[in-house]
């Protein structure tokens, strides 16, 4: 049975947050639309800020880890940056074993992602 992958985007000043809606982002089908939705949105609006917010997800497929890094390389064209908050620690982990924490600012929640790329 397939899950449902969406995510809710939304626009604070000119910082955006992505947000995914379901504890398990997982679904092959599912994450391809959501990345579609997302990216068309990046190169249609050019943010330069952008959060992926967490907050919920307990499990995540690498295929999500490919989003992230292809939406990062959309902004870094511009010099636009990416960020994440909310992760589960057990999440977070996955980030650290591939490195991948090197490249990303990590915040505990979306408030304070929002405070600190406003700058």
């Amino acid at each position: 049975m397939n899950e449902i992958v969406d995510v809710n985007i939304t626009s604070e000043d000119s910082i955006v947050v992505v947000a995914f809606k379901a504890a398990s982002v997982s679904d092959v089908e599912g994450i391809a639309t959501a990345s579609k939705r997302i990216k068309d949105f990046v190169d249609e609006k050019h943010p330069d800020k952008l959060i992926f917010d967490f907050r919920g997800v307990k499990f995540f497929s690498s295929l999500v880890l490919g989003v992230l890094l292809e939406v990062r390389s959309k902004l870094a064209a511009y010099n636009g940056e990416v960020a994440i908050s909310a992760i589960n620690p057990q999440l977070h982990k996955v980030f650290r074993i591939t490195n991948l924490d090197k490249i990303f600012k990590f915040f505990p929640d979306r408030e304070s992602a929002v405070r600190a790329v406003s700058y």
